[in-house]
């Protein structure tokens, strides 16, 4: 039998995308069962304060029947932004093939929501030109729930 190598762990936390208490199950990479540390895995919709192959504590949670985020031990200096497409019509493929080019995948969850993973190695700037562009032309707009701090420096720095 193969050795299982991801878990779906719960997190529960409150969007300020959606402006309220929200549950995402998302993959997560074993790291260290026995203490309960894994390695995000998934790219989060709404906003929270976790991004790709950032390392956390989780634990299982009676009441929700499965395993729980706690808290963040490691952080991987990814970033998340999410995009909500706002002009009608526009076909969000467009914005996140030229996201893909730079080398930040995407989760799309419907017609006009999707939220892209910014690498640590990435220059953000470069990112966050790119997103004031559309948003000046009134076809997107966006937030960034878990900018890190490689990311932030980025920004400083340009």
């Amino acid at each position: 039998m193969a050795e299982v190598k991801h878990e779906k762990i719960l997190f529960k936390y409150y969007s300020n995308v959606l402006d309220e208490l929200t549950v995402e199950t998302m993959w997560s990479e074993i790291i260290d069962k026995e203490n309960g540390i894994y390695k995000l895995d998934n790219i989060p919709f709404y906003g929270p304060i976790i991004a790709t192959d950032d390392e956390f504590y989780a634990e299982f949670d009676e009441s929700e029947q499965m395993l729980t985020y706690r808290k963040t031990t490691k952080f991987s200096g990814n970033s998340i932004v999410l995009v909500i497409i706002v002009q009608s019509g526009f076909d969000k493929e467009i914005i996140r093939d030229r996201f893909k080019k730079l080398n930040c995948a995407s989760e799309g969850l419907n017609d006009s929501y999707f939220s892209v993973e910014i690498l640590k190695d990435i220059n953000y700037s470069e990112i966050k030109k790119l997103l004031t562009e559309y948003e000046k032309d009134g076809i997107l707009e966006y937030a960034e729930p878990c900018l890190s701090d490689k990311h932030q420096m980025d920004l400083k720095n340009n």
